[in-house]
């Protein structure tokens, strides 16, 4: 990694330099909405991807944004004030809740993705049914503050489609067929209701087609559709891209960032802009220093992030002597993730997120086969409980009749055959629970017990170890059709299955400081001109804690709005005369 060092004016090569109004470095969401902002109030946009491919973690999201207010809410008449988004808010953040920074999400996320939805091809609808990740907390809310993204046709993309991240085939049907959160729940409910079956057949037909004429379905979803509608607009309003390019250091002049040092096409491009740079590069997660910001475990730890999301924006910013946040929560955004290591050598990662943990008939034991966590918990919730109760790895362990219905991790529901899978070490299989216990090395005896209690419960339809399905939300992530609990059913029958499951993450929380308008601030707590974070760059407005689905791009479209925005109202006021688009 090269040391980043800011560039004095008079230090600067000219040569063939290219002159914008503003720098984006990333392509995740929160980039692509500074970038459609910028560019929509008639901006010179570059945006500069350290990747081969546009999108970022992003790209392979599940796309959802939680936001307060929101139009789609406000046209379902759902009440929500403004009060009960902080108290929920304080309760869950604690110690480390910033009143300015969150006010402003609260005030003015509405306000930016109505502006976004006007001025580009993104578009939200609202979720029917999505309770907050704590239900039971002040303030907390059955529906009203998750939105889920509009499905979206790849092909509009035109030729930049090819240049979209695709998610891992793990995260796909067929290896290239998008699906979102209400095709998975009709893939499972097919074989029992007329109506999903139709829904099912319709989305392989349309894939059958698109694979004429695309290498994969252009029938976009979650993060995929959210990059693609933006990335669509971004590309028609004149923004530039340059892929595999990395900002080497940032152009400063009397303490103002204006531009920055581009690694491009294999040479050093000095690419001014006078509005500034926006960090936007996805944090640090994948940067050997993550280590130091977890907790300590001789387990391997599993990082969903994207190598290239390596920190630059802390290296760049320790050159402008920018402060970054100190004594989150967590530093991360926790998530359980296996892994296979395919025949050649290469290994693919699962977020064990909405598919498996919560639904009936699946659990998680450590290796002394005893439970220790309510599955049904949020992702974030479930790895926290991990590392407080030491168990960095765990076995999330189903029946015969769990596996039929609901699949376990990259292993599909029936008919699907899983013996590669199997074969690959993946899944384990075994025809009783005392023999898988053997062959993952946990004690059959206590794992027999665990199944014995658990079992109990479930027949009762109440978990009295964890209150598995014993709230909203842990409900909504089990099967609707499943009665009395949705998230409670005796393990069985045989065969038996496991997947390995480690500590994991999503992308990390620690990043720059800023002020309300994403401007960084430095280690005195003044903001420097010019230099802006947003996304996972930024130091997390929810302190490293995890309140509701899209907590994450929520904020990050917001801040990626408001920044451009002040760049533009900045620009304006040093050139009145310059109109907007």
């Amino acid at each position: 990694m090269n040391i980043a060092t800011a560039i004095p004016a008079s230090e600067q090569r000219d040569s063939r330099a290219g002159h914008y109004d503003l720098i984006v470095l990333g392509s995740g969401a929160a980039g692509f909405a500074a970038a459609v902002t910028a560019s929509g109030k008639g901006l010179k946009v570059l945006m500069v991807e350290k990747a081969a491919q546009f999108g970022g973690t992003s790209a392979i999201s599940g796309g959802a944004i939680w936001i307060h207010a929101s139009d789609q809410a406000c046209a379902a008449a759902i009440e929500d004030s403004r009060e009960a988004m902080r108290h929920y808010l304080r309760s869950v953040i604690g110690r480390g809740y910033r009143a300015e920074q969150v006010e402003t999400f609260i005030e003015r996320g509405h306000e930016a993705l109505r502006w976004l939805e006007a001025n580009s091809e993104l578009r939200y609808s609202l979720r029917p049914l999505s309770p907050d990740y704590y239900p039971d907390a002040p303030g907390a809310t059955e529906r009203g503050r998750a939105l889920e993204v509009l499905e979206y046709d790849g092909g509009r993309l035109g030729e930049h489609f090819r240049n979209l991240k695709m998610p891992p085939a793990g995260m796909l049907l067929f290896g290239a067929m998008m699906v979102n959160r209400v095709d998975i729940q009709h893939f499972l409910s097919m074989r029992r209701s007329p109506a999903s079956l139709w829904h099912c057949l319709k989305l392989m037909a349309r894939y059958a087609c698109d694979r004429l004429r695309y290498p994969r379905g252009a029938r976009l979803t979650t993060g995929n559709a959210l990059i693609a509608r933006l990335a669509t607009t971004a590309f028609a309003n004149g923004v530039t891209l340059w892929l595999q390019s990395e900002a080497d250091a940032l152009i400063v002049e009397n303490g103002s960032v204006l531009g920055a040092r581009i690694r491009h096409a294999g040479r050093l491009e000095e690419v001014r802009a006078r509005g500034g740079v926006v960090c936007a590069m996805g944090g640090f997660a994948a940067a050997p220093l993550a280590a130091a910001y977890r907790p300590a475990s001789a387990q391997p730890h599993l990082s969903m992030s994207p190598a290239t999301n390596s920190g630059d924006a802390l290296r760049l910013g320790e050159a402008v002597n920018a402060a970054t946040g100190e004594g989150l929560a967590a530093n991360f955004f926790w998530a359980p993730v296996s892994e296979i290591r395919h025949a050649n050598g290469e290994r693919e990662r699962f977020p064990h997120l909405v598919t498996d943990r919560a639904k009936p008939g699946v659990i998680a034991v450590n290796a002394a086969g005893q439970r220790f966590v309510n599955e049904a918990d949020s992702y974030h919730h479930f790895v926290q409980t991990m590392f407080a109760t030491g168990n960095s790895v765990c076995w999330l362990i189903c029946d015969a009749t769990a596996m039929s219905k609901y699949g376990l991790g990259l292993a599909r529901p029936s008919p699907v055959d899983n013996r590669a899978l199997i074969d690959a070490g993946y899944l384990h299989k075994a025809d009783s629970a005392e023999r898988l216990a053997q062959e993952l090395g946990i004690d059959a005896h206590e794992l027999r017990r665990t199944l014995e209690r658990f079992n109990a419960d479930a027949r009762a339809g109440v978990d009295r170890e964890f209150g598995k399905g014993g709230n909203s939300y842990n409900r909504y992530m089990g099967d609707p059709d499943h009665r009395p609990n949705p998230c409670l059913a005796p393990l069985t029958r045989a065969p038996f299955y496991a997947v390995r499951v480690h500590t994991g993450d999503l992308g990390s929380a620690r990043g720059l400081l800023t002020d309300t308008q994403a401007n960084v601030l430095d280690t005195a707590g003044a903001a420097i001109p010019g230099l802006y974070a947003v996304g996972n760059d930024m130091n997390s407005i929810m302190d490293g804690t995890y309140p509701g689905p899209g907590i994450t791009l929520g904020p990050g479209l917001t801040f990626g709005h408001i920044a451009a925005t002040h760049v533009a109202e900045r620009l304006s006021s040093a050139t009145p005369h310059r109109q907007e688009n």
